[in-house]
């Protein structure tokens, strides 16, 4: 049977009400008590005006305000579009005029950009604080009848500023992948997560704070991920798990190196993508722990993993399955239509009851990736003899940095209303923590001197700092196909002596994965 996420909440707090579930700074939140938030955030986005269906933009910190909101709304069988607190006014308003929602929750001492973003609306929106609703009493919640197969959360993936691809996932999407984390990784009720990684995605939420609910265990949740206090955090909060992107490792391993490094109560690690088998290794060894790897997308929570107590190395491992109701999830490779052999490069294709509704308002796109039940992912593998996948490349011309998703349209897009610019190309090229830097190529006009301080300040007012370019390099001409479009293929991928690094002078060390 399917489950609902506040089934899964409900199951939970019978199960357990007493337990700790989520810790927050000095917070700690029972089962029990979380139960009674999430039914006073019910109430109190229902008393102004929220109903089933109803899409309400939050911005979603990692805090514990934003999580029993968005419990709540799943109670009301809303629907949930989370959006970085890093968004630019002008990416804001790309989200509100996209999906017009009912009501936007934010942190009103924090989110200052959201006022200026609502006020482009032609039509009014209401902005709350997060924390407004969860005054109301629970009894006032209304509990209607939810499927399912019902929408929850529209993620947003790559896309222009006014036209993000939102990945529609419903409530089954999380409750299976919540049901089965804990049998993937091997979790126990006397477990305790911590998680730096966003709300705004579909990791932490889906595995780490729906996975310890469906065990009972606990989860902290950490504002940022701080590299050089990640570890003392885990001592400090006791945790035994936790999940990381792959460049968020990277950072863990060049911290200077410490003797009590593996003097740490972290037993666990789920990571992807997989990295090289000595790193791997090197890793587990200095901070004694075992690393274990999967891979996973926004739009089906079920993808790959590594088979419990084996350890394929720099593979994704093979398709997830469900733990009590079996097989559930088919992974094929397809080049030119048919499937590939062993050893032979493709495709991955997944079909599964975790897979997105489709793209919110894009029925073209939705049609381009969904096509008889099987979600095309857009990344090429190869498939191994003993059913396990290695990740070759991607298909689609999207960027992965620092464990986001960019289209090199939009950063190409915000370059050339810069002034001096007149035409730009954007590329990934290799980054040293294993993931993608973005460069980017660009015509200025004729006797202009670019201005890169003023050309970074104009692009941080209409993009989030993960989609600033690392690299720029002024060249006099872009290379073209026959029909006259830029051949991305032939721009240089290394390091040029022409280029210059453009990171900001404040990048945090590493500080942070976004």
């Amino acid at each position: 049977m399917m489950r609902t996420i506040p089934e899964l909440l409900a199951d939970a707090a019978a199960a357990g009400p007493d337990r700790p579930w989520l810790l927050s700074g000095d917070k700690t939140f029972t089962f029990a008590q979380t139960r009674h938030l999430v039914g006073a955030a019910a109430a109190g986005l229902a008393a102004r005006g929220v109903g089933q269906g109803d899409i309400v933009l939050v911005v979603a910190r990692s805090f514990p305000a934003q999580v029993f909101t968005w419990l709540g709304l799943a109670q009301l069988g809303a629907v949930m579009l989370p959006v970085n607190p890093s968004s630019t006014v002008d990416e804001l308003a790309g989200f509100l005029h996209q999906v017009e929602p009912t009501l936007v929750a934010c942190d009103r001492s924090l989110d200052l950009v959201v006022d200026e973003a609502v006020a482009r609306m032609s039509s009014p929106v209401t902005v709350i604080d997060v924390h407004e609703s969860l005054a109301a009493s629970p009894d006032d919640a209304p509990r209607p009848t939810i499927d399912p197969r019902d929408p929850v959360v529209l993620i947003p993936t790559s896309g222009t500023t006014g036209r993000s691809k939102l990945v529609t996932q419903t409530h089954q999407g999380y409750t299976l992948a919540a049901e089965g984390f804990p049998a993937w990784v091997g979790l126990t009720p006397e477990d305790r997560l911590i998680t730096a990684l966003p709300i705004f995605h579909i990791n932490a939420p889906a595995y780490s704070l729906l996975g310890s609910m469906a065990i009972g265990a606990s989860v902290v949740l950490l504002e940022r991920f701080s590299p050089s206090r990640f570890l003392d955090l885990a001592r400090e909060y006791g945790a035994t798990e936790f999940n990381m992107i792959g460049a968020m490792l990277e950072m863990l391993m060049r911290q200077p190196e410490r003797a009590d490094d593996a003097d740490n109560p972290l037993r666990l690690c789920y990571t992807g993508p997989t990295p090289p088998r000595e790193r791997q290794l090197e890793t587990e060894r200095r901070f004694g722990i075992e690393i274990v790897c999967g891979y996973g997308l926004s739009e089906s929570t079920y993808g790959t993993f590594w088979p419990r107590g084996e350890r394929p190395y720099e593979t994704l491992g093979t398709a997830r399955q469900h733990p009590t109701l079996g097989h559930i999830n088919d992974a094929r490779v397809i080049a030119d239509g048919a499937e590939v052999p062993y050893g032979e490069v493709g495709e991955l294709e997944l079909r599964n009851p975790a897979i997105m509704l489709g793209y919110y308002g894009m029925p073209e796109e939705t049609a381009e990736v969904l096509v008889d039940g099987w979600l095309h992912t857009g990344d090429l593998v190869r498939r191994n003899e003993d059913e396990t996948f290695t990740f070759i490349s991607r298909k689609k011309e999207v960027i992965r940095r620092r464990g986001e998703n960019l289209a090199p349209s939009e950063v190409e897009e915000a370059l050339v209303q810069y002034p001096d610019i007149l035409e730009a190309a954007v590329i990934a090229v290799p980054s040293d923590l294993g993931e993608d830097e973005v460069k980017a190529f660009v015509i200025v006009a004729r006797d202009t001197n670019l201005d890169l301080d003023a050309l970074r300040s104009e692009l941080a007012t209409r993009l989030t700092r993960f989609k600033l370019p690392r690299f720029i390099e002024v060249v006099d001409e872009l290379p073209r196909t026959p029909t006259g479009r830029v051949a991305k293929h032939r721009l240089p991928t290394g390091r040029m002596p022409t280029e210059t690094d453009f990171e900001a002078p404040d990048r945090p060390g590493g500080d942070s994965p976004r």
